[in-house]
């Protein structure tokens, strides 16, 4: 089950126990066609959701294991329905946060300017609180303006050209993409069709050096949205596999990388297989081990791997000057040749 599968359950089963006081635990999982643990999971949600998050106005929900109990139904009654006020600490967030969004580059002047009309609205009804949200201001990273830019970008169907930092290969690329959508997985990205490569890429707006939207309209191929609830990265049957083995220390691949085995060795390290679209960005991840791990196969990658890291040493070496042949940089470089 998703997690909007799970908020639609929730607010049902809100309603139900509106209506039956003191309900028996197994008679509302079963009605719901739940266990009475998944039950008592989202009992324990339950009681963090409101109309505010002031302690009245949260769902006042608890259970003894056999009966569940509502103790302030009215929270969501016709007697709270009031109008909400905004606290002083509210409206500061809210007028703060509603001009710096004003001062973003590429923001459609339409929209700039219904954004000032409801940012006056809300001064005028909070009065003495709108105080202090004139004394703060916040600037937004690089990153805002990119952001604004994209997303005029979608909204008026239009190609973009980006100088983009690709950290696997280290370095800029220019490209021209046909946005997508913006997701936000972690950090924020753009999906696109990239005309470049001819095919779908995931681009991270912190990692685009230069942006200009183009004359040319925005024309990418159907392509299925993908569901991202599971993560940016997916890795699909038909990429590339890439065979990875750990010592102890690099165990911690397993966590951090979806992959599709994970087989034991002697000396209780790992023997992974995990796909990747780009073999070529574990190289990364190679270098980032050293001597907990190695890349077994595909060779090619494998071999490019040990240049990488045996050009990294030498420049590492060259930097340092440790020049003599029984000095610390030469004990350094011929443990690090061994773990290639």
């Amino acid at each position: 089950m998703n997690a909007i599968d799970q908020t639609r359950r929730m607010l049902s089963l809100v309603t139900y126990l509106r209506e039956r006081p003191g309900a028996r635990v197994e008679d509302v999982a079963r009605a719901f066609g739940i266990t009475e643990d998944e039950l008592v999971s989202d009992l324990d949600v339950l009681p963090m959701c409101g109309t505010s998050f002031r302690g009245g106005d949260l769902l006042d929900i608890d259970t003894d294991g056999e009966r569940i109990w509502w103790h302030n139904p009215a929270a969501l009654g016709a007697d709270a329905a009031e109008p909400l006020r905004l606290a002083a600490d509210e409206a500061t967030a809210l007028l703060v946060a509603a001009r710096a969004v004003a001062t973003l580059p590429g923001l459609r002047e339409s929209d700039r300017q219904a954004l000032l009309r409801a940012t006056a609205k809300v001064e005028t009804s909070a009065g003495e609180a709108a105080g202090a949200s004139s004394r703060l201001s916040v600037t937004f990273e690089s990153e805002g303006g990119v952001f604004a830019d994209v997303d005029r970008a979608i909204s008026e169907r239009r190609r973009l050209w980006i100088r983009y930092y690709s950290p696997a290969r280290d370095e800029l690329t220019e490209r021209e993409i046909d946005p997508i959508r913006l997701v936000s997985v972690g950090h924020t990205y753009v999906e696109a069709w990239c005309r470049r490569s001819e095919a779908r890429r995931t681009f991270r707006l912190d990692r685009v050096a230069e942006i200009r939207i183009l004359d040319e309209p925005s024309a990418p191929p159907e392509v299925e949205l993908r569901d991202l609830s599971e993560g940016l990265v997916q890795p699909a049957a038909e990429d590339p596999e890439v065979v990875v083995e750990v010592g102890p220390g690099g165990r911690w691949v397993a966590e951090y990388y979806p992959h599709d085995s994970a087989e034991e060795l002697a000396d209780g390290g790992l023997r992974i297989a995990l796909r990747t679209p780009d073999p070529a960005s574990l190289r990364r991840l190679a270098l980032r081990l050293g001597r907990d791990g190695r890349i077994v196969s595909p060779p090619e990658l494998a071999d490019s791997a040990r240049r990488a890291a045996r050009e990294a040493l030498a420049a590492y070496d060259g930097i340092e000057a440790a020049g003599t042949p029984d000095g610390p940089g030469a004990e350094r470089h011929d443990r690090q040749e061994r773990a290639l």
